[in-house]
């Protein structure tokens, strides 16, 4: 009697190189064995191989100084790149049967382009330095709350990502700390839910483990935790 066949391999536990090889190919930086996101985009590269190899490829995609994270298992030691350590994350899903959540139509949520990539970047420089550039925008869509009393500033964000067909990642998700406790990371990212739902996509995101209150929303939200995954920081030398 023949063995059950093992399931197929979750895409998004990849992410990163499925989405370089597949949707965000077109933006992909290419050099045999590496591939990479250019660096006003995202920090993110990924390898064909886990291999010396496979590093001085990438190596050859960075500027001098340049710091880029790949995800999986860590590269090998190498004087090529700097290996400058793991961060855990949790990966998390919102099941696609699953009934989303509601929408608070009071705030003032509004698409943003490309056009505002300067406040966007401000933004997330408060809440998660470097790792929201002038052109993240490129990568998919994303929605934000102003300020009422300063139309200028940009207070809350939340928006996509990582893209590999039907899966979209939730990403982006940040308030301004002086406008925290309102609701809006929540609520922002209902919206994104909704408008991926219109699009028949399995939204996904990314949390660093550590992140109590973050993962401890998105669970009150419906999110459910998939695995635990490192991405792995690597630096040219200068």
């Amino acid at each position: 009697m023949a063995s059950p066949a093992s399931p197929a391999p979750d895409p998004f536990a990849n992410a990163i190189g499925n989405a370089l090889h597949t949707t965000h190919h077109h933006l992909a930086l290419s050099s045999n064995l590496a591939l990479k996101y250019p660096a006003d985009i995202a920090p993110f590269a990924c390898l064909a191989e886990n291999s010396p190899a496979a590093l001085r490829d990438l190596r050859t995609l960075m500027a001098p100084g340049e710091t880029t994270y790949v995800l999986g298992d860590p590269p090998p030691s190498t004087d090529t790149l700097l290996y400058r350590g793991a961060t855990p994350c949790l990966q998390m899903a919102f099941h696609e049967q699953s009934s989303l959540p509601s929408i608070n139509a009071t705030l003032p949520i509004s698409p943003l382009t490309c056009a505002d990539a300067p406040a966007m970047v401000a933004l997330t420089d408060v809440a998660f330095p470097g790792f929201f550039r002038l052109r993240t925008c490129l990568m998919g869509s994303y929605f934000g709350i102003w300020n009422p009393t300063d139309p200028s500033q940009l207070i809350a964000m939340a928006g996509e990502r990582l893209i590999l067909h039907p899966t979209r990642e939730v990403s982006g998700i940040c308030t301004h700390p002086d406008h925290r406790g309102q609701g809006y990371a929540a609520a922002l990212t209902a919206h994104v839910l909704h408008h991926q739902r219109t699009l028949q996509a399995r939204s996904v995101l990314h949390v660093v483990s550590t992140n109590q209150t973050a993962i401890s929303l998105y669970h009150r939200l419906g999110f459910q935790t998939l695995r635990e995954v490192h991405l792995h920081r690597l630096k040219r030398p200068d």
